[in-house]
């Protein structure tokens, strides 16, 4: 994934409402109505948040009958766990060496 998908996962993420859909959805999938009944929001509203979610990769609809369940799909959720991975894996390299030059003795500065 680019990182403008990333940067579109993360902004489609970043909302409490569309965080909690996901969360609920990790459960498995659910009309539009369903996820609504969690909510303190208008069914419109939470179409709209499903919407953003579409449109970054993270759920998906389909036809079911005469309804449209939302589906999570998991692996657009994959790369920005792998980027979110890579650097915390460099901050930790970074944050080792810094602790060991903490830890080091001071060095003084001998007499000329």
């Amino acid at each position: 994934m680019q990182t403008a998908g990333i940067a579109s996962t993360f902004a489609a993420l970043g909302d409490p409402v569309r965080s909690a859909i996901v969360t609920r959805l990790a459960d498995g999938d659910a009309t539009v109505n369903e996820l609504a009944a969690l909510f303190p929001i208008t069914l419109q509203a939470v179409s709209r948040h499903i919407g953003v979610l579409e449109a970054a990769g993270v759920v998906s609809r389909r036809r079911e009958g005469k309804t449209r369940p939302v589906h999570l799909e998991p692996a657009a959720l994959a790369s920005p766990a792998d980027w979110l991975e890579a650097h915390r894996r460099r901050l930790e390299t970074k944050y080792r060496r810094l602790d060991a030059v903490l830890a080091a003795p001071p060095k003084t500065k001998e007499p000329r």
